[in-house]
């Protein structure tokens, strides 16, 4: 590795230490009585446009979407750019169904999506199985924020051997872990304000300055020029490597099933639903849809720093050399700002993207915490245990989860948490018809559900699995025609159909349909009132 870059080190220190005194100071910010799972997993639900907008933000576009997603680019071509159509699909569908949710969720003070499957459908069995699946899909996607880091950290010339080397990352867990403990929800929205205001600066400035230095490294003046020689740099480098998103109908489904798969799956994560749910009120949720496609706009310009990177030569650099052995075209992102910028802004990029680790990974230790807490602890071990053991159980268990995905990162190859953060995607889809159809509709019967949900569960894995390699695409062959498309869509089509079939089943031999609380008029509560301290 490189010597250590002490400007650039001295840069990120200060501003991960001013974000930890924010974290710690949160607890105080819109005060609440800690000692309830209300008030520490959900804010007390007080969260009006603006700090929503910011954590819902900071919790869907995470340091390793800054780094990955370019990095994608970088190796592949256009084909990374689906992530653009996938965030524009999901609001519209966000927009109808999560107010529902949110509605239902304040009539009944359910904490989580599996609260609310528990209530609905009056089935203990689909509500466990609704958080295992959420649980499951959110550790590795935990894990994949320390990747963001460690990259970071490495860029830096940060190094070492053995647990030195781990060091930085521990500590800065050991932080996370501390002040997510002491304050919940409210670290890191309050912390998703910096943390979006830095990325936005650094990405801004991306975007303008390192065109012109391209420009002007060929001798053409002006940004205009520049992305041309960028756009031409990529098409040189990546012929076959899908400049358009697909190439013939396999690649034009493979995308867009992708883009749809994706588009249904990124609020029925845990932490999504979280982020919803402290808001405190309705109209704050439709109008952060409407709001929340600027970020989709920023991910458009995250993409082009990799064809950026492609331009600028970042694979014949030395920084470049030293990460990819370990980080592989995850270090392109990192070397094209060694390349391009002065240490000082290079040490508040990098700062921007630990920071970026840091929101994502609370909100989602804090939903796993609040799944594992509501639907398995007390649903199961303690029926009658007091709020304040109910918050400090999700406390302690935020604290394992945190360092389970340390341990999984340190101890582990980063490509199995790659894996199974692929297979999150087909797992949470399995989800859906309990949650979002259960929003319009009690037609369907809970063991039908959970039949549905366990044939999407497996079937899914498998696909994934087939090639011998974690794989999204899989090749559905239909007599002589074979559709290449993603295995999430695929296991939900059986999800559905074996839970409609066994519907009619189980409803044909009146076996019990179980007792939901839940009714009509709870999906239409307008939660326009404030919400007090507890």
């Amino acid at each position: 590795m490189n010597r250590p870059n002490w400007v650039a080190i001295i840069v990120f220190v200060v501003l991960f230490a001013f974000v930890t005194v924010l974290g710690f100071l949160a607890g105080r910010w819109r005060r609440g009585d800690l000692d309830t799972l209300h008030e520490w997993g959900l804010a007390g639900q007080r969260f009006g446009t603006v700090v929503t907008w910011f954590l819902l933000g900071g919790d869907l576009y995470t340091a390793y979407t800054f780094v990955a997603v370019p990095a994608l680019v970088y190796g592949s071509g256009a084909i990374g750019f689906f992530a653009l159509p996938y965030t524009i699909i999901t609001y519209p569908f966000i927009f109808i169904i999560m107010p529902r949710l949110w509605s239902v969720a304040r009539t009944h003070h359910y904490i989580t999506a599996a609260d609310f499957v528990r209530g609905r459908h009056g089935s203990s069995g689909l509500a466990l199985a609704v958080a295992f699946t959420g649980i499951l899909a959110t550790m590795p996607y935990i894990a994949l924020q320390l990747v963001g880091i460690q990259v970071v950290i490495a860029a830096m010339g940060i190094s070492g051997k053995g647990l030195l080397a781990d060091l930085p990352l521990i500590i800065a867990f050991v932080i996370l872990a501390a002040y997510t403990y002491t304050s919940g929800l409210r670290a890191p929205a309050m912390i998703a304000l910096v943390k979006d205001l830095l990325i936005y600066i650094t990405i801004i400035a991306a975007v303008l300055i390192i065109p012109a230095q391209v420009a002007a490294h060929a001798g053409h003046g002006g940004i205009v020029a520049g992305y041309k020689n960028i756009f031409a740099a990529a098409r040189t480098k990546l012929p076959k490597a899908l400049i358009r998103p697909g190439q013939g109908t396999a690649g034009y489904l493979a995308f867009s099933t992708l883009a749809l798969g994706s588009a249904l799956v990124l609020f029925m994560y845990p932490y999504s639903v979280t982020g919803v749910l402290s808001s405190n009120s309705r109209g704050v949720i439709k109008r952060n849809v409407a709001l929340l496609p600027a970020y989709s706009f920023l991910l458009g310009l995250i993409a082009l720093l990799g064809y950026m990177a492609i331009a600028t030569g970042v694979g014949k650099n030395a920084a470049y050399a030293a990460g990819f052995a370990t980080y592989h075209g995850q270090f392109a992102v990192p070397a094209l700002f060694l390349n391009q910028f002065p240490s000082w802004f290079v040490g508040f990029a990098f700062a921007a993207i630990a920071i970026g680790a840091l929101v994502p990974a609370a909100i989602m230790s804090i939903s796993a915490a609040n799944l594992f807490t509501r639907n398995i602890y007390k649903e199961y071990f303690r029926p009658n245990c007091s709020q304040k053991e109910e918050a400090t159980t999700a406390k302690l268990v935020s604290l394992i989860v945190k360092f389970g995905a340390l341990l999984f990162i340190i101890f582990l190859p980063t490509q199995y948490a790659i894996n199974l953060q692929l297979l999150g995607g087909v797992w949470i889809i399995e989800t859906l018809p309990a949650i979002v159809l259960g929003l319009y509709t009690n037609w369907f019967h809970r063991y039908g559900l959970l039949a549905g949900w366990a044939v999407g569960m497996v079937t899914g894995t498998l696909m994934s699995l087939k090639s011998g390699t974690i794989s999204t695409t899989y090749a559905l062959h239909i007599g002589s025609q074979v559709f290449y498309g993603y295995a999430a869509i695929y296991s939900l089509i059986l999800n559905l159909v074996v839970a409609s079939v066994l519907t009619v089943v189980f409803n044909a031999l009146h076996v019990s349909v179980g007792a939901g609380q839940v009714t009509a008029q709870d999906f239409e509560a307008t939660g326009t009132e404030t919400v007090a301290s507890a």
